[in-house]
């Protein structure tokens, strides 16, 4: 019996899309706070790649990074999924120093080009909140930004930004 086509062009909500832009080569240039939510202004810059490909029948993703830490090299990967009910994205983000653990998924969607992902998560022991932000998505180019609340939202401080330019 032939394999059933469970994603079909009608059931293709609006925003299934979003990371199509994404797919291919990249070269990333990372900044990363030194500490996080210490008040902490130092930043460490550090190379690194990605690729991303799709995945179940497009209403997927998968992101291969190769990140170039100043104190080592290591491998994780993002892995994106839409919910074509709801509209929203979910974000996992597998580190390989530590493979038999996922994150949190972070969940939302893009309005006017720019993806906003939040999710609920603990750092350091403290409850926190989570936000990625995709901007400034092309062809040859996007940004990545992370941010952590400690107080339920009020106020943000980025800790990690990434920027993406389209390999060879």
């Amino acid at each position: 019996m032939p394999e059933q086509v469970i994603h079909s062009q009608d059931t293709q909500a609006e925003g299934h899309t979003d990371f199509d832009r994404l797919f291919g080569r990249w070269n990333v240039r990372h900044r990363r706070l030194q500490k996080r939510l210490e008040g902490d202004t130092r930043w460490d810059e550090f190379a690194g790649t990605s690729e991303t490909r799709p995945m179940l029948g497009g209403f997927g993703n998968v992101e291969d990074n190769l990140i170039e830490f100043p104190d080592g090299t290591y491998r994780a990967a993002a892995v994106r999924t839409f919910d074509p009910a709801t509209g929203l994205w979910a974000i996992w983000w597998i580190d390989g120093r530590n493979p038999s653990v996922i994150d949190v998924p972070v969940r939302g969607s893009f309005k006017d080009g720019v993806g906003t992902f939040l999710c609920d998560d603990v750092f350091d022991g403290k409850p926190i909140k989570v936000r990625f932000i995709w901007s400034e998505i092309t062809e040859s180019a996007a940004r990545w930004q992370q941010a952590f609340s400690a107080d339920g939202g009020e106020t943000w401080e980025t800790n990690w930004d990434m920027r993406f330019s389209r390999a060879a």
